[in-house]
Order: structure tokens, then C-alpha cells, then sequence
């Protein structure tokens, strides 16, 4: 079963390559991997993320899994928003299609389960946030260093194999799948050998620093980006942390 919900995601992923992408492929192969709704880690959410995130079991009584995938973006893509103050469109257009496509994801899940006969809870890939205190109650990117794809770089960006220039999304099953196993090693040049910190220089608006990271400078920034490209979609995007990093494309410690 884990093979076929991979493929899903996979095949998913393929077509809407294909399809109003003006020839460019936005995406490479999506990552995946599963955590289980039992795992104590879980509970560490609440340490982690916040007193108010959400248990697997909240989104979907009865919840056995929650099944966590990556979806690593073409390498031109990062290399386009390296540079300048104002986020690139290449990169804008990739975050508004992917959380199209990460709705797609979902909704393909979810028949698939359904057809198996499984329950599937799904929420969105972003603005899923409390705006008082810009905190998600599910976060997918925690939820991914649970389900093993990867960990936590000084740009507070999950590095999977596949970098950290992408986006994650996540739902929760009635049906029991492996775990994924996690990582016992630091992806983080910066974390594993005191190297790097390109992200922190890199970060436009002073809210990442090797000390700690300012969430409402960061938010300040990426509504400067959506007030500047004003596209029609809601485009809170930045990447300046992530664009042109050892990390960004890869994970840097292989």
C-alpha cells in the first residue's frame, strides 16, 4: 500500500507538470514517507510548534497515520530568487502553482483511500495559520521530521535528500502504514560542523540570525513580495534563506 500511495503522489505530480507549465517542470520526483499517529514525538508538537497544534487524532478520529511528502522544486527555480531584495516570479509562480497542485495531492488521496475504503483528513498546503501570532496548528513541516524526511537547518527549513527548495504537505489516514525512519545525523552544515550560515546573511529582512528567528520581520517581508507582484493569488512568499544554498537542491552532508 505505501508503494501505491506514492504512486499517486508521483503520478499526480507528472501530470500537472504537463500542464500549464509553459514547458518548464516545475517539480522533480516528490519525496514520501509516514509517520505514524502513535509516535511520542507527536506530542512534542505542542513543545515544538505549540500548545494549540493539532493531534493526528483531532484532524481524523480513529487516525492510524498521517502520510508526509515533499515536492523539491526545479533547481532554476532557487537559483532565479537568488540576489535581489523582492522575491523572483519564477519563484512566486512556483509556490502559488504548488499549493495548487498540493490540493490536487489531496484530493487524489482521498479518493484513492476512499476506494480502499480508509478515511483521509486533509488541510491546506499554507494560510493555515493563526494571524495573531503567524503559528500553524498543523505543521507540515514538523510533521515531515516525524515521518523521517529530513531535518531542521539554522533556516528553520526541513533539508530532506532532495534540498530544501520545495514545499510539503501532509494528511491523515485510518489505514496503518511504516513509519519512515528518522534521520540520527544533522543535515545542517551549519549544525553538524559550525559551517555555512549562508542563510542567515542571506535573509533580506533581518529576521533570521544565528540567534533565533523574528517570524513578523519574516511575515513583513513576504507581505512586501505579494503587495509588489500583485498577481491575483495570495503570494506571502520570500526564499531568500533558501535560494542559493549549499542545502537548497540537495542534502549538503552526502
Amino acid at each position: 500500500m505505501e508503494h501505491r500511495i506514492a504512486e499517486v503522489i508521483r503520478r499526480t505530480t507528472i501530470e500537472q507538470n504537463t500542464r500549464d507549465t509553459n514547458g518548464i517542470e516545475r517539480w522533480r520526483p516528490p519525496l514520501v514517507s509516514f509517520a505514524a499517529a502513535a509516535d511520542p514525538l507527536m506530542l512534542k508538537l505542542k513543545e515544538w510548534v505549540d500548545t494549540k497544534h493539532l493531534l493526528p487524532g483531532d484532524m481524523l478520529p480513529g487516525a492510524e497515520s498521517v502520510i508526509c511528502w515533499y515536492l523539491p522544486f526545479n533547481p532554476d527555480i532557487p537559483k532565479s530568487n537568488r540576489g535581489e531584495r523582492i522575491a523572483s516570479r519564477e519563484w512566486v509562480d512556483a509556490y502559488v502553482e504548488t499549493n495548487k497542485l498540493i490540493a490536487v495531492i489531496n484530493n487524489r488521496l482521498k479518493d484513492f483511500l476512499s476506494s480502499e475504503g480508509y478515511a483521509c483528513e486533509t488541510t491546506p498546503a499554507t494560510h493555515n495559520f493563526d494571524p495573531e501570532v503567524l503559528i500553524s496548528y498543523w505543521s507540515h513541516r514538523h510533521l515531515a521530521y516525524i515521518a523521517g524526511l529530513g531535518t531542521f537547518g539554522l533556516n528553520n527549513m526541513l533539508i530532506t535528500e532532495a534540498g530544501t527548495a520545495g514545499r510539503f504537505g501532509s494528511c491523515v489516514t485510518n489505514l496503518k502504514l511504516k513509519p519512515g525512519k528518522r534521520s540520527d545525523t544533522e543535515n545542517c552544515l551549519y549544525k553538524a560542523k559550525g559551517a555555512c550560515g549562508l542563510c542567515v546573511r542571506n535573509c533580506v529582512n533581518g529576521a533570521l540570525t544565528f540567534d533565533g528567528f523574528d517570524r513578523f520581520k519574516c511575515y513583513e517581508m513576504l507581505l512586501e513580495n505579494d503587495a509588489h507582484h500583485n498577481i491575483g493569488s495570495i503570494a506571502d512568499v520570500c526564499g531568500k534563506c533558501i535560494a542559493g544554498m549549499p542545502c537548497s537542491n540537495k542534502n549538503p552532508m552526502k
